[in-house]
């Protein structure tokens, strides 16, 4: 499903315009962004939780040329799924 999509599901079940459900949704996506950004959690119950996970530094190896080299230290986002998102997908 795009975005476009999840869009236009969003505003037929809400019985609301098209514009209003992207504006939803864009806002939805903003504040779980600014929250990540700021190293908290955002957990959505029934749903799943998004949180930042630290990444240590790690030796890789050039694919090109086997050289190897390494890789720095980051933070990246992660997505543990609920109960309830579970429970729909089995």
């Amino acid at each position: 499903m795009t975005k476009q999509e999840l869009i236009e599901k969003v505003a037929k079940s809400a019985n609301i315009s098209k514009v209003s459900s992207e504006n939803v949704i864009d806002a939805t996506i903003n504040a779980i962004k600014t929250s990540l950004k700021k190293g908290q959690k955002v957990i959505l119950v029934g749903f799943g939780t998004f949180s930042v996970s630290k990444r240590k530094s790690r030796k890789g190896r050039n694919p090109r040329i086997g050289e190897e080299i390494k890789i720095a230290a980051c933070k990246v986002p992660k997505f543990s799924a609920g109960k309830g998102l579970k429970d729909v997908v089995r």
